[in-house]
């Protein structure tokens, strides 16, 4: 193998590592974040705020993912969906996704000291919460709450950097996402169920059994009326409601793509959450868009 070719197949490898090819992690943090930079902001972000955190996503779900797969590579390469996954194939090795997951951290932290000390200080616990989650899995049935609270982190670090405070909506609006990560992180567990059963690997979807696509449709409303209570604490309009009402639709688009519990089913039902994130998000910027 020449050097070039070494050089793009360890990039490649890096690149999967670190989920650049599969970006809806990534929107999936970032949905919240904005919602949260807009609320607090009354739909006028800073924009070098705006910047921050939009690249912070990036960098911190990057993060996530390297010490994800190090944590895992033993077990990957035991479930079908992740059995391909660089580290479990051998294309690196784990002191490479080591060394990966420090620089984006690095990164990271560059960009929140250009934000104020209350931020700083809520990101030390953000960075905390995305490296360890996944050892959450080996320990509770309940590991997607541990990642609605590193998914959602975001919005107390946005009222932090807006606002210098994180009032109680901020925490209100967070819990609407913890509703909503359980909900989409329980389909994605569902595709993953009868390998993670056989390696050991917990999560709601074994927990839930037969009921979870019940109790996904609890959590799924329960984040639509948190999200709700958001908006009159917020003094939203009908297009916040609009968008809520598009939200549920899309919730019932993932409960029928669900219905037989197949394994890639349940992955389009996870991946289609990008756009309940989006609905919202479309809700809550037409809701100031509009203002006189």
């Amino acid at each position: 193998m020449t050097a070039w070719r070494w050089l793009a197949a360890h990039l490649q490898a890096y690149a999967e590592l670190t989920r650049l090819h599969r970006p809806i992690g990534s929107l999936l943090l970032l949905w919240p974040t904005w919602w949260a930079l807009w609320l607090a902001s009354n739909g006028l972000p800073d924009p070098k705020i705006l910047a921050v955190f939009t690249a912070g996503v990036l960098t911190m779900r990057s993060a996530g993912c390297a010490i994800n797969d190090y944590l895992d590579r033993d077990v990957d390469r035991h479930v079908e969906r992740t059995r391909n996954r660089p580290l479990a194939r051998g294309a690196i090795r784990p002191a490479e996704a080591l060394v990966i997951c420090v620089l984006l951290l690095i990164a990271s932290l560059a960009l929140v000291l250009t934000l104020n000390r209350r931020t700083q200080e809520l990101a030390v616990i953000g960075a905390l919460l995305a490296v360890t989650y996944p050892l959450g899995k080996r320990l509770t049935h309940l590991p997607q709450i541990y990642l609605g609270l590193a998914f959602g982190w975001g919005i107390p670090m946005a009222y932090a950097a807006v606002q210098d405070k994180v009032p109680p909506i901020a925490w209100l609006l967070l819990i609407a996402n913890v509703f909503w990560t359980v909900a989409y992180d329980t389909f994605y567990a569902m595709a993953d169920r009868a390998d993670d059963i056989k390696v050991g690997v917990k999560s709601t979807a074994i927990l839930f059994g037969e009921d979870d696509r019940l109790i996904i449709g609890v959590l799924q409303a329960s984040a639509l009326a948190t999200l709700a209570l958001v908006g009159w604490n917020a003094r939203l309009g009908p297009w916040f409601y609009g968008g809520l009402g598009l939200a549920a639709l899309t919730a019932l688009h993932h409960q029928y793509l669900a219905r037989h519990r197949e394994p890639a089913a349940c992955f389009r039902a996870f991946v289609a959450n990008n756009w309940f994130g989006a609905a919202v998000f479309a809700g809550i910027a037409a809701h100031y868009g509009m203002q006189p």
